[in-house]
């Protein structure tokens, strides 16, 4: 995903339900400028883009929560309900439901977060009745019968068992236990063989009922359908639900810095990653980070790190940074991969260009740049089909931008400085980072 103002993932990129479906660019910016809010008789409150360019509604929502809810023991509890709530609920069995959601010619789909539990429909707005009628179902009911919670069990202890001769996922765990310690962010939101087999369908509707309700669900919809209609539907689809969650509270966290981690494995390129302070996106000095971070490695073809990394020394094929906000951290990344007798060399070079942009900033002309394609690759980037719409919505509602978030950000990067950059440069770059390095020892 670019690095937008916002880097919580969201919704996965669907597959096409039509063969022409992305809204036209400027249809995108011109419909996120005409965003409305509305409030059911149910209280159950949500974002609108109304867009009759195609017969389709889009709706994208989430549930606070996420993978830091698991138990104890019972890690991948949340992950499982996500990969179950569409398989069966309400008196339709898992085939029955699948059969239905089929003839409704409807895509859903649900995905655990470590702060949130999101979820998707996509519809032809004159199936939008059958459709939100099993929506309803899936996350108000959900079933939890005992042969799809062994069938996915199964199919996430494969994916485990799989993960386990990779280096990379020993490196990724490797890498969230040294930032985070004993926080929630540390934790498998798979769980492991062990705390799967642990959990039971008990467990799960346990955990279903403290998470699912209206007082931690943000909504954003897009597409042929006015509001009058949606409030109807909205409390069709959620009113059910009891009116506040039951979470357990959520420590915010700072990344540890100073630390050096290796995983020793016989690999053709080493992999070197990173770690600075990151920065909050409510932050004063953010939009001065984020365009920094564009300057130093956030852009895929112009950044500092490209230019003295690959274009002047051919060291590696790919280097960026990215500037990773989540709801209780931020980290600054920076990750690429080398040979592994260049690795040395190229882990110097890149603490060099970091080093500099603390002590010297940018240029007016970097800073000119950056502004002009963060602004202008927003609406690419966020705004090019009724799914981005969706997500960028709910994610500016998550973080609480505001309505008119999207008009402001283009004057509050325009309103940046090199001296603001330069201030915010030394503020997190003159960190020591933490250093992974994944291969043969430097």
């Amino acid at each position: 995903m670019p690095v937008t103002t916002l880097n919580r993932t969201l919704i996965e990129s669907p597959k096409p339900l039509l063969a022409a479906r992305n809204i036209d660019v400027a249809a995108s910016g011109r419909a996120a400028a005409a965003i409305q809010t509305i409030e059911t008789t149910g209280g159950t409150k949500a974002w609108l883009v109304e867009d009759y360019s195609l017969p389709i509604i889009t709706i994208g929502f989430a549930f606070e929560g996420g993978t830091t809810q698991d138990s104890s023991g019972k890690e991948g509890q949340v992950r499982l309900v996500t990969g179950l709530l569409d398989e069966g609920a309400g008196d339709l069995s898992s085939e029955v439901f699948q059969e239905r959601l089929d003839d409704a010619g409807a895509e859903m789909r649900f995905r655990a977060g470590r702060d949130a539990v999101y979820g998707y429909m996509r519809v032809l707005a004159d199936q939008k009745d059958p459709a939100f009628d099993l929506l309803r179902l899936a996350v108000e009911q959900p079933r939890f019968d005992q042969a799809p919670l062994d069938r996915v069990r199964a199919q996430i202890v494969t994916s485990i068992i799989a993960g386990a001769k990779d280096p990379h996922v020993a490196a990724e765990l490797a890498w969230m236990k040294t930032l985070y310690g004993d926080h929630p962010y540390s934790r498998r939101g798979k769980g492991t063989e062990q705390t799967l087999a642990a959990i039971t369908a008990t467990d799960l509707k346990a955990l279903h009922k403290r998470l699912f309700a209206r007082a931690n669900l943000t909504i954003a919809v897009a597409g042929a359908i006015d509001a009058s209609t949606l409030k109807r539907d909205l409390d069709r689809i959620f009113a059910g639900l009891p009116a506040t969650p039951s979470l357990v509270p959520v420590s915010e966290i700072a990344p540890k810095m100073g630390r050096e981690i290796h995983i020793p494995y016989d690999l053709p390129k080493t992999g070197l990653r990173l770690a600075y302070p990151g920065i909050g996106v409510k932050d004063p000095q953010f939009f001065a980070a984020y365009l920094m971070n564009h300057i130093l490695g956030g852009s895929a073809f112009t950044s500092r790190l490209r230019k003295e990394v690959r274009e002047k020394r051919g060291l590696t094929y790919s280097i960026r940074s990215q500037l990773v906000n989540s709801g209780h951290s931020s980290v600054l990344l920076i990750d690429t991969g080398t040979r592994p007798d260049r690795a040395a060399e190229t882990l110097s070079i890149i603490r060099a260009e970091v080093r500099r942009m603390a002590e010297e900033g940018v240029s007016e002309e970097e800073l000119d740049a950056a502004k002009k394609k963060r602004i202008g690759g927003y609406a690419i980037d966020n705004l090019n089909s009724s799914s981005a719409i969706v997500n960028t919505l709910v994610e500016i509602q998550m973080e609480d931008l505001g309505i008119n978030h999207i008009e402001r950000r283009k004057q509050l990067i325009q309103a940046v400085t090199v001296e603001d950059v330069g201030s915010v440069a030394k503020r997190l770059l003159g960190a020591d980072p933490t250093v992974m390095v994944v291969g043969a020892p430097l």
